[in-house]
């Protein structure tokens, strides 16, 4: 669950460049997340299929494709995607915000700017408000990166995944499974 969310705010870079719209490139973006089981056992896991875009007015919108879940062991991403997410009812994950043209209207190539955005997370038929401490680097005119400053941390309950969770801790014969997930992002857009 978890991921997403977080994600994705960041991508609100600035709109400095923004006669044309600044597109979220998937060859060059991650979503990860931390999934803890056992009380001390950590795992690392992303998303393969992120997009997004930045308009010129500054509305930000990111999408995840939760299907694209990648645990590196294929009968758990099959399970993830239907007793977590429930992807044939809630395929993706949406995330979405208004960002200041000015935010980075003045910075300047090679420069970095780290900024609090605020956004609406939509996911498993649930909506949050979530704040976002991202940096934003300008690599050129024309390419901008926004990562996460700290992992967001995703509640399984504000989302109604517990149950999910639950049925996934049972599956795998588990005495538990974290249901606060970290979650962080590296989103590259270009015009």
């Amino acid at each position: 669950m978890k991921k997403w969310i977080a994600v994705l705010p960041l991508v609100l870079l600035s709109t400095s460049v923004l006669a044309a719209d600044w597109q979220v490139k998937q060859a060059h973006s991650k979503v990860s997340f931390i999934s803890i089981k056992q009380a001390d056992v950590a795992e690392v896991h992303d998303f393969k299929q992120v997009s997004g875009n930045l308009t010129s007015a500054g509305a930000f919108n990111l999408t995840i494709d939760l299907v694209s879940v990648d645990t590196s062991i294929e009968i758990r991403d099959e399970r993830m995607q239907a007793m977590l997410f429930e992807v044939a009812k809630y395929p993706q994950l949406q995330l979405s915000s208004m960002v200041n043209p000015q935010l980075v209207a003045d910075l300047s190539v090679g420069s970095t700017l780290v900024a609090q955005i605020d956004g609406t997370i939509e996911l498993h038929g649930k909506t949050k408000k979530q704040s976002f401490d991202v940096l934003i680097a300008k690599l050129s005119d024309t390419k901008m990166v926004v990562t996460s400053m700290s992992p967001v941390i995703v509640q399984a309950a504000d989302f109604g995944l517990t149950d999910g969770v639950n049925k996934l801790r049972e599956i795998a014969g588990l005495g538990s499974i974290s249901l606060a997930v970290p979650v962080s992002f590296v989103l590259t857009l270009s015009q």
